[in-house]
């Protein structure tokens, strides 16, 4: 699927651009002006300016590209309420790392976006954090039919410790230097995955039925955290990996230990570190790509551009997820 991007020149002539890969993308998006106009029609794609700060509709364009609001008077450009208000950024450099961590299969470091955008390491990770919270996961999301769910740990690797810094007793589903993430997952379909405080069948239990429509056929390992789901509520399947047991039938959690897989890969091999305050940023990231598997890296820019359009701050990059 190509992208159009309907951009006004200088001589109010109407273009029509597209994308299909980053090198179409820059030619597209190649200046700030067309960057902002390309924002503008996003926003106001009838053309009617509304005001960020009272609502008032049909605000003027000076000759400087500023509106200003007939109604409070205040002068707003077309940044203002979405996430690049206030920023010193080219945003030709802000749509290129938009595009880079929805197209790369592992996401981008920091380190990594900071050389290719000629931008301090701090900068690049405050541009990432911020482009993250355009992936969050949908909390009205309801998964039916054939769900299968489990637990994942990040942290804690004590075999690459040296033997006077591991700690006891920290294998399994030990959380004293581990993050527990529960994670589920219809098959063929959406998934979900939360950063929980613990994995404890009482903590458990309510994000299952928030997510998972009653009646579904939910597939799970032996662990003693599901058994405070009643029967009434979800047919429950359980395969014992302990006794090397992984299918039987139809009953097995590979897909969702495939997802697993794939962001640990993504952490441990892009990241390196992640720490527990940000965790549930880098896990919807993965979310995403999972759930738009399907998209090309055209419709997940076109997704983000969209969401890119919201209120968002400094201070909420700072915000524990």
């Amino acid at each position: 699927m190509v992208e159009k991007i309907n951009i006004t020149n200088g001589k109010d002539k109407e273009v029509t651009f597209s994308f299909s890969n980053l090198f179409s993308l820059i030619q597209t998006l190649n200046s700030d002006d067309r960057c902002i106009k390309a924002l503008e029609q996003e926003r106001w794609a009838d053309g009617d300016a509304i005001c960020p700060y009272c609502g008032k509709h049909h605000c003027k364009k000076g000759v400087d590209g500023r509106f200003r609001c007939g109604h409070c008077k205040r002068r707003f450009s077309v940044l203002v309420g979405t996430i690049f208000e206030n920023t010193k950024i080219s945003l030709v450099k802000w749509f290129f790392a938009m595009y880079l961590i929805s197209s790369h299969k592992k996401g981008i470091s920091s380190h990594q976006l900071s050389r290719d955008l000629g931008v301090t390491q701090r900068t690049a990770w405050n541009m990432l954090h911020k482009i993250r919270t355009l992936l969050t996961q949908d909390e009205s999301i309801l998964l039916e039919a054939d769900v299968e769910c489990d637990e994942a740990y990040i942290g804690g690797r004590e075999k690459n410790k040296h033997e006077s810094k591991k700690t006891e007793n920290n294998q399994g589903r030990s959380l004293k230097t581990k993050t527990a993430i529960f994670g589920m997952v219809q098959r063929g379909g959406m998934l979900v995955a939360k950063k929980t405080q613990d994995t404890k069948g009482n903590t458990l239990a309510p994000i299952i039925r928030q997510f998972v429509k009653p009646n579904s056929r939910i597939f799970t390992d032996e662990y003693i955290g599901y058994n405070t789901l009643y029967e009434s509520e979800y047919s429950h399947s359980v395969v014992h990996h302990g006794v090397k047991e992984f299918v039987v039938g139809d009953s097995y959690t590979n897909t969702i230990e495939g997802f697993w897989g794939q962001l640990k890969r993504s952490i441990f091999g892009i990241y390196h570190f992640v720490s527990a305050k940000y965790l549930q940023r880098y896990v919807d990231e993965s979310v995403f790509r999972y759930n738009t598997r399907k998209w090309d890296e055209s419709e997940r820019f076109r997704h983000m551009f969209k969401r890119a359009i919201g209120k968002f701050t400094y201070e909420d990059v700072k915000k524990v997820a």
